[in-house]
C-alpha cells in the first residue's frame, strides 16, 4: 500500500462517526462488563438517542462473517463479545469449555423459570413432576437464573428469574423476545401431527 493510500484512509476514518466508533468500541473493551446506554452518552457528551443510533450502526458493522466480536444490547447495556461461532477456538486457547452444555433438567427448570418467572422451586417441581434443586442449583451456580426475592406466604420461599447473562447466553436484547409459549406448542403440535 503507497503512503498516498495509507493518508486517504485515514483521512476517511478522521470522520466525526467514526471517532465516537473508536470510543465506544474502547469503551466497551476496557469495560469489560456491559455499559447502560445513559452512561456510554454521558461519557460522550452525547443524547442518549444519537448514542443508541451509533451503537445500532457499529452493531451492524460487526455483524459481517469475518469480524470475530460483536456488540449486543441486552436491557439497554451493551458489550463488546465473541462471536458463538468461534467458541470451540476460544475454548481451546483457554483450555476449558467454558459454555458447556444444559443437562436435560437444567433445560426444562431453565424453560419453566423464563415462561413463569418469578417462580418458586416448589412450584417448578410441580411443572416438571420431579425434584429440580439440582438444576436449579446448577442454573443459580451458572448465572442463568437468580434468587429474585421472596413469596409472601408462610416460609417466605425463594422466587426465581432469569438473568442478564440467560439474555445474552440465548442472544436476546430482553425477556420480551422470547417467542410466545402458544407458539412453541402450535409448532410441537404440528410436527407431531406431520410424523
Amino acid at each position: 500500500m503507497k503512503n498516498e493510500d495509507i493518508n486517504q484512509i485515514e483521512i476517511e476514518d478522521a470522520s466525526p462517526r467514526s471517532i465516537y466508533f473508536s470510543i465506544i468500541e474502547s469503551l466497551l473493551f476496557v469495560s469489560g462488563e456491559p455499559l447502560e446506554i445513559k452512561q456510554i452518552a454521558s461519557i460522550l457528551e452525547c443524547s442518549v438517542g444519537f448514542t443508541k443510533d451509533l451503537l445500532s450502526e457499529m452493531m451492524k458493522l460487526y455483524n459481517v462473517k469475518n469480524r470475530g466480536i460483536k456488540i449486543i444490547n441486552v436491557n439497554n447495556s451493551y458489550s463488546l463479545v465473541t462471536k458463538s461461532e468461534n467458541s470451540d477456538y476460544i475454548e481451546k486457547l483457554l483450555g476449558n469449555n467454558s459454555r458447556q452444555s444444559l443437562s436435560q433438567a437444567a433445560l426444562e427448570t431453565l424453560a419453566i423459570v423464563s415462561y413463569k418467572q418469578p417462580i418458586t422451586r416448589i412450584d417448578i417441581d410441580e411443572i416438571r413432576g420431579v425434584k429440580s434443586d439440582r438444576a436449579v442449583s446448577n442454573l443459580v451456580e451458572k448465572g442463568l437464573i437468580k434468587e429474585c426475592g421472596r413469596l409472601e406466604v408462610p416460609g417466605r420461599p425463594i422466587l426465581y428469574g432469569t438473568t442478564d447473562e440467560f439474555l445474552k447466553y440465548f442472544g436476546l436484547e430482553n425477556i420480551e423476545q422470547m417467542p410466545v409459549l402458544d407458539e412453541i406448542v402450535g409448532l410441537i403440535d404440528s410436527k407431531e401431527t406431520n410424523d
